[in-house]
Formats: structure tokens, C-alpha cells, sequence
């Protein structure tokens, strides 16, 4: 529609002054509702005051612009006046509204100086615009022109001074600067064709500032801190003003050559302004001097209390500046750096990988990458050689500097620590032998080394961990140390000894299987002597695995072979020392499986009794029975005592099975009836040692309604002579019930007498190897006697060994001679045959 009436108006369709006026009322009132509306929007939605009171205030000035457009078709013979003041009132709202746009300016002391440069700007302008010959021929649109100066001045320093200069700032401040100058067109030429092109400049200027002004989906600008670096490098662009006013004067002299009254004190107040605005300038670089000279100074204070050494050196790299740290941190003097290449305090064997590195750095490698750094020893003010790094960045861009900036730093304690952690890591800090790390280091090495020579043994202790029970960590300790000072003693110059952790300790030996075996029988023999230390004297036990470097693809496979065969090596018993071999892995999984297996045993039936007689020599009847255990195992057969009991006791269910034996064999005894035959049962030390056990035998008894002498509680010899007094009290519990008691395989310990004769025992049971000894057998069955005990010689696997025994004394017999074990039903029938 605006355009429309421009159109008409041009083609005298409609009067020029009427299309015109109308045209520019329309077109402010829509812009100045468009921005009103904005303000109001952005005051309710968001409160961001300065932006909407920005908004409001350009929108006013919109309305303004409207109202003056039609001034020269309502007030043609005030039109000059009538616009005059309207440029006024446009150009206040036009300013204020500008400079409360998002990102014109933060805070009011920043928009009043920059409101100050305008008014210079403008008051230069409006002296030009005064002093114009023109201007004297029309004394009545003067003070438009100087209106119309002064707006576009400090709109166009608000709009310009903005970094970065946001949409809203930039668009409304073009809007206001057309507008302006556009009305003031019509102030000079009121109709016409250039008057039809003023108005069109009117529209175009307020489509401007609505469309700056009114947009709220715009991202708020991004305001970058500015360095006063650049706010006052901006200050000689503000020396326009002076160079306006100057040209002007100098025209204004050359053609009319002479300056009224009026043009005097215009002149005087334009230098005014500009003096003012120059002190101003005089004040801002003085507080920006005071800042670079504080600022110096931190510079200064941090260089020299820098923990770094900066130089920097020429193209040539020669040394031309060094920071104070010099002296405090290597005792170098200006004078014996600075004017010397740095080469030249670098050490003789760094110097070739220095000049690479700098000479890559000269070339631009890497090209705008982080700066480069460089380890070298550093001749220090004491003629010593420092260990160093170097960070060399390459600053011959920077106009200010134009050299490269190297920061050196003393790493020499860095590098000693690292050093010494990297001994510590491969240490064990208890013995000082070398830890697991450090075996699979030089396992590896000698691997590529010596090929497939060389052997590993791995050693475990036993007993450590109840010596830490009962003595102490600290007596644990000791007898850690010693172990580690024995190993130390038995090994090579070339073998190494170390402490895997715990209990287990490692030889690494380039000799052969045999030395190595040989070196293993060694280490055994020296770790089982006994440990005298202060208040206790300790045994240990030990056992070795060894494996060949040739029998594994790699270390860590090594390490597994000797550890598999310290693990078969302790499951056939103490102070053993086995090699690898594939059999030995099948034996430990065999002897896992059985772990596992064992514990449901009891309830899946495999468990079984068999029965041994034991008989009266003197006329081969029965006096009793042994239980025996069996496990009768799906898949293996029949696994016999020896080994059940070696796996109960490393899973820990021996109890569990001594108990499971007693009552089964309780139950079994009562069964066959009778009262003639006594029933032995072996029991393990824990659960003889266990408060509870002769309730628990008790019990049995009272339940399978037996008596209690018929029981016989066997203890092997073999682990008396371990805890005497504990054997003593739970026998002698046992005797308070009624239950006897047997030393089982006497003769295979080191029983000794006085012990025997502290013992609460009621039978011996001769060890098999001492029956073919007839004057040994004899001694014991005297003793036997003199303590009434009871002998029984057990092993007699031939008639003739049953005599010999008899006639030794022997009052018992057991073995295949008399009886061999068999099934509850068989032995039951046994024993009904002698009754009968």
C-alpha cells in the first residue's frame, strides 16, 4: 500500500504533497507498532529491560518519523519549523533507542562517551555544514542540517563503535541514519521528483529499523572482552572530527575570507568539544600505561620466580636475552650467555639431536603445532652438566619478539626418582630380592638370550602363615629375610632369586636339568634347617617345582609349569622337589576333580567301610575289627585312605569324614550283635583336638545303644609327639567315658618313652616295619606289659611272621595272614563262624 501511494504520488495520480505525507505516516506507524510491540513482548517474556526500552525508543522514533512526514501536507507554511523539530525529536529517540540495543554498548559511562565522540563527530559536521557558502542563501534549514549532523553523527559512532556489531545495533542504526537524512532531503527540496526519492528513503530507512528492531528470534551477540589494545587504537579514527572541521574552515577562508561572529563561536565550541574528548583520550592512555607498567611488573616478578630458565635466541642461535631465574636456578651469568650460541652450552654427546630438533623447529616442523621439546644435558655457572628439557617455540612471527623462546628446566631430581622407582618396582621392599615383574623380565631376556637353555624353580614355604598366626607379622617377617639371605647364598652369580609374594619365592638359572635339580635339593635342604630367632626357634618345609625354559612357548607358560609342579610337589608331601612333565598336569586335575567330588560323596552313597579282624594269636579267634575307609568312585574305582584323607585335609572336611566313619562304623558293629569283638576306628588330630569330640562320641554310642569299651579310638604315632599335653587332655576325655585308646603304628614316629608313659593309652599297634625285628618286638612288648598295654603287631602277611610275633609276646595280630579287609556282610559272617 506504501508503495502504492509513492507510485501515485509520482505520477500525479494523486498530489504529490498528500501521496507522500500519507506514505511516510504509514509507513511510521507501522514500524513504530511493530517495534513498540516487540518491546513490550521482550519486557513481559524475557525482562531484559535495556533491550525492550530499546526497542520502545526506536519504535517512538518510527512514530516520530511518521508525525513529521506529515507535517509538509498538514503545516505547509510551518514546514521547515515543523520538520526541524521533528528531525529533533527522531533524532533523540533514534540515539537513545541505539544505544540500549542489545550489544551496542555495556553500561552507561561506555554509551555516554561514546554519545560524546558523536557529538564531536557532529558538532564538527555542523561547523562544515555552517561555514558551506550554500548555507548562507538558506539560514532557515540550518538548523535541520545541524539536527540532522549531530543524529547521523552519534548513531553512526554507536552503530560503528560495537564489537561485534550485532544485527539488531546495525540495522537499526542504518533505519535511523536514512530516515534522518532522507527528511532532511525533504527540508531542503519539498516536491518534486527528489522529494518523491527522499520519501521512498524514509520508507526504506523505517523498513530498516523495524526489521532490526523487532526480530526476537535472533541469538543474543556474543560479546568479546576488548583488549585496550584495541579500544584505543580506535582513538586517531576519532580524529575525523578535527580533519572535517579544518577542511571546512580552510574552504570557508579561501572563498568567502571572512568568519562572522557566530561562525567564531561555533568554531570555539567544535575545538571545545574536541579538546575535552582529547583529555579524555590523555586520561584513558595514561590508566592504560599504569596498566602495562603493573603488569610489566607481575611479568618481571613471575620470570624471575620462574622454577624455568627462558632464553631467546636470533636466527643464528645466538643467545640474546636470558630471564633473572639464570642465576638462582643454574648460577649463569649474563655475560658468560648472553652473545655465545646455544650449542655451545649444551653437552658434546647432546648436541647433534639439539641441532636436529632446532633445525626442524627453523624449518616450520611441525607448522603451527605446540612447541617442541628437547632433552639435553645443560653446562650449568659451576662447570657441571645438568640434565634438562627444553620446550623451543618459534615466536619469529610475532613482530614483538621475532626470535625463538626456549624455556629450559632442571629435571635432574625428576630423573633421578624415576631412576630410583624403576629399581624400586622391580624390588620386593621386604627382602630386597627381585619381584615378580623382575622374574618375568629376565625370564623373557634370557629366552632371547640363551634360546631354550635355562630353568625356572619355583619354591613354596609351608608353615609361614601359622607362624604369623602364632608369633607375630613381624617374626613372619624375619623368617622372610632369612629365606631371602639363604637363596642369595645358594645361587649363581647369573641366577637370580625373587619373591613372587606371600609364601612363594623363584630361582631363574641358565643351568641344565640336572644342576638345576641339584640346585632345587640344595635350596630344600637349607630352607628346612631350623630358624634361631630372638625367643623362638622355627622350622619351615618347602617344596620346589621346576620347569625347562624348552618345555614352554613363552615366560608366562614357564612360570605356569614350575608352579603345576610346586602344586604336585605339595600334594605328594613336604620337603619334595618334582619336575614338569604333561603327567603331572593330568595328576593335578585329577586331584582337583577329586576335591570337588569328595564333598557330596557321603551323600551320594560312594563312601564305604570295610572291616579288618584283628585276632588272638594264640588261637587265631577274633578279637575286634578296624574300620578302614573306601571310596568307591564311579568312574576311578575304589580310591583308598591314604589319598581320601590327603584331600579332606587340604579341603577341609576331615572332620566331617572321622565322624561319618564313627558313627557308620558304630552302626555297623551294633548290627552284627554280640558283645565279644571291640571296634577301632582311626581319628585325625583336628577332631580329637575339637572340645566337642567326646560328646559327639558320646552320643554315637548312646545312639547305637554300645558300650563303651567296645570303641577304640586309634591315634597315629606319627603326629604325638606334636602337641603332647592337647593328646593327653583328649585322651584322657575320652578314658573318663569308657572309650580305650590305641597308639597307632608305633614305631614308625619318634615316639618316646616318658612320652609313652604320659599317654592314656590302652593298646599299641606295632608299625609293620618293626615286626621282622623279633628283639625290637620283644623290648616293646616288655614295656608293654610293665604299662598294661595291650600289643598288637600289625603287617603279618605270613604264617610265619605270626609265630615270630607270638612268640615275641605279641598278644594281637593284624593282617593278611589272619583276616583280610572285606565287607560288613563278609566280615559279619567271619566273625558268626568263630562263634559257632
Amino acid at each position: 500500500m506504501i508503495a502504492v501511494l509513492l507510485l501515485a504520488g509520482a505520477l500525479d495520480i494523486v498530489p504529490a504533497p498528500v501521496a507522500l505525507a500519507w506514505a511516510i505516516g504509514a509507513a511510521g506507524l507501522v514500524a513504530g507498532v511493530l517495534l513498540i510491540r516487540a518491546a513490550l513482548a521482550i519486557h513481559r517474556a524475557e525482562r531484559v529491560f535495556a533491550a525492550c526500552r530499546g526497542a520502545g525508543f526506536v519504535g517512538l522514533g518510527a512514530l516520530a518519523t511518521g508525525v513529521t512526514g506529515l507535517v509538509p501536507w498538514l503545516l505547509p507554511e510551518h514546514r521547515v519549523t515543523g520538520l526541524t523539530v521533528g528531525l529533533a525529536v527522531i533524532a533523540f529517540c533514534q540515539v537513545v533507542g541505539t544505544s540500549l540495543l542489545p550489544g551496542a554498548a555495556r553500561g552507561w559511562v561506555v554509551r555516554l562517551r561514546r554519545a560524546y565522540d558523536g557529538v564531536g563527530l557532529g558538532v564538527s559536521l555542523g561547523f562544515a555544514i555552517y561555514l558551506v557558502p550554500a548555507a548562507a542563501d538558506r539560514p532557515d534549514v540550518v538548523p535541520a542540517l545541524l539536527v540532522t549532523a549531530g543524529g547521523v553523527a552519534i548513531v553512526t559512532v554507536m552503530v560503528l563503535r560495537a564489537r561485534p556489531r550485532p544485527y539488531a545495533s546495525l540495522w537499526c542504526g542504518a533505519g535511523s541514519v536514512v530516515s534522518l537524512l532522507s527528511l532532511t532531503g525533504l527540508v531542503l527540496q519539498p516536491s518534486g521528483p527528489l522529494a518523491m526519492l527522499a520519501g521512498l528513503g524514509v520508507v526504506t530507512g523505517l523498513a530498516a529499523s523495524a526489521a532490526g528492531g523487532a526480530r526476537r528470534d535472533l541469538p543474543p551477540p556474543v560479546l568479546e572482552p576488548r583488549h585496550p589494545d584495541q579500544y584505543l587504537a580506535s582513538y586517531p579514527l576519532l580524529a575525523l572530527p578535527a580533519a572535517v572541521g579544518v577542511i571546512a574552515a580552510i574552504w570557508h577562508l579561501l572563498t568567502v575570507r571572512d568568519f562572522g561572529t557566530e561562525a567564531i563561536l561555533f568554531g570555539l565550541l567544535m575545538v571545545s568539544v574536541l579538546v575535552v574528548r582529547e583529555l579524555l583520550v590523555v586520561r584513558d592512555i595514561r590508566r592504560y600505561a599504569g596498566r602495562l607498567r603493573v603488569a610489566e611488573a607481575h611479568f618481571r616478578s613471575l620470570v624471575a620466580g620462574a622454577t624455568d630458565l627462558t632464553l631467546v635466541l636470533d636466527e643464528s642461535l645466538v643467545v640474546r636475552w636470558q630471564s633473572p631465574a639464570a642465576a638462582r636456578l643454574f648460577g649463569l651469568r649474563d655475560e658468560e650467555v648472553l652473545g655465545r650460541e646455544f650449542r655451545e652450552l649444551i653437552h658434546p654427546e647432546d648436541t647433534p639431536d639439539a641441532e636436529a630438533v632446532i633445525g626442524a623447529v627453523l624449518a616450520g616442523e611441525p607448522e603451527g603445532g605446540p612447541p617442541v621439546l628437547l632433552s639435553a644435558r645443560l653446562r650449568d655457572g659451576a662447570r657441571l652438566w645438568r640434565e634438562t628439557e627444553s620446550t623451543i617455540s618459534d615466536q619469529r612471527s610475532v613482530p614483538e619478539v621475532a626470535a625463538l623462546v626456549v624455556h629450559v628446566r632442571d629435571v635432574g631430581e625428576r630423573r633421578h626418582l624415576e631412576r630410583t622407582l624403576h629399581k624400586l618396582s622391580f624390588l620386593d621392599q621386604l627382602t630386597g630380592l627381585a619381584n615378580r615383574r623382575a622374574l618375568m623380565r629376565d625370564l623373557l631376556a634370557m629366552r632371547r638370550r640363551a634360546g631354550q637353555r635355562g630353568t625356572l624353580l619355583v619354591i613354596d614355604l609351608h608353615g609361614l602363615a601359622e607362624i604369623n598366626d602364632s608369633r607375630g607379622r613381624e617374626i613372619g617377617d624375619a623368617v622372610l629375610i632369612e629365606v631371602a639371605r639363604r637363596l642369595r647364598s645358594l645361587v649363581g652369580d647369573g641366577d637370580m632369586a625373587a619373591r613372587l609374594g606371600g609364601d612363594e619365592f623363584a630361582v631363574l638359572t641358565g643351568e641344565s636339568a640336572v644342576p638345576a635339580y641339584a640346585l632345587a635339593t640344595r635350596i630344600v635342604t637349607a630352607l628346612g634347617e631350623p630358624y634361631a630367632l630372638p625367643g623362638a626357634t622355627l622350622d619351615l618345609h618347602t617344596n620346589v617345582g621346576l620347569a625347562e625354559l624348552a618345555a614352554a612357548t613363552d615366560s608366562d607358560e614357564v612360570l605356569r609349569y614350575a608352579d603345576l609342579a610346586r602344586q604336585r610337589a605339595r600334594q605328594l608331601g613336604r620337603d619334595r622337589v618334582e619336575w614338569y612333565d604333561p603327567d603331572v598336569e593330568i595328576q593335578l586335575h585329577r586331584r582337583m576333580g577329586l576335591e570337588q567330588q569328595l564333598l557330596g560323596a557321603a551323600d551320594r552313597g560312594e563312601l564305604d567301610l570295610v572291616f579288618q579282624p584283628v585276632a588272638a594269636l594264640a588261637d587265631g579267634r577274633p578279637a575286634g575289627v578296624e574300620a578302614l575307609l573306601r571310596w568307591r568312585h564311579p568312574e576311578l574305582g575304589t580310591i583308598m585312605p591314604a589319598e581320601i584323607l590327603q584331600i579332606a585335609a587340604a579341603i577341609g572336611i576331615t572332620a566331617a569324614l572321622d565322624e561319618w566313619v564313627l558313627d557308620e562304623a558304630c552302626r555297623t558293629l551294633a548290627a552284627w550283635g554280640g558283645d565279644d569283638v571291640w571296634l577301632s576306628v582311626n581319628v585325625g588330630p583336628r577332631e580329637l583336638l575339637t572340645a566337642r569330640f567326646p560328646e559327639r562320641v558320646a552320643t554315637v554310642l548312646r545312639d547305637r545303644g554300645l558300650a563303651p569299651e567296645r570303641l577304640i579310638i586309634e591315634v597315629a604315632e606319627t603326629w604325638i609327639a606334636e602337641d603332647v599335653p592337647a593328646i593327653v587332655a583328649a585322651l584322657t576325655g575320652l578314658r573318663n567315658l569308657g572309650v580305650r585308646a590305641a597308639l597307632d603304628d608305633f614305631g614308625a614316629g619318634q615316639t618316646s618313652l616318658s612320652h609313652l608313659r604320659r599317654l592314656p593309652v590302652d593298646m599299641l599297634k606295632l608299625s609293620p616295619s618293626l615286626v621282622g625285628s623279633t628283639s625290637v618286638v620283644e623290648v616293646v612288648v616288655s614295656l608293654g606289659r610293665r604299662l598294661g598295654l595291650d600289643i598288637v603287631a600289625k603287617g603279618l602277611e605270613t604264617a610265619g611272621q605270626s609265630e615270630a610275633a607270638m612268640r615275641a609276646g605279641c598278644r594281637f595280630g593284624q593282617g593278611f595272614a589272619l583276616g583280610r579287609p572285606g565287607p560288613a556282610e563278609r566280615v559279619e559272617a567271619y566273625l558268626e563262624s568263630h562263634r559257632a
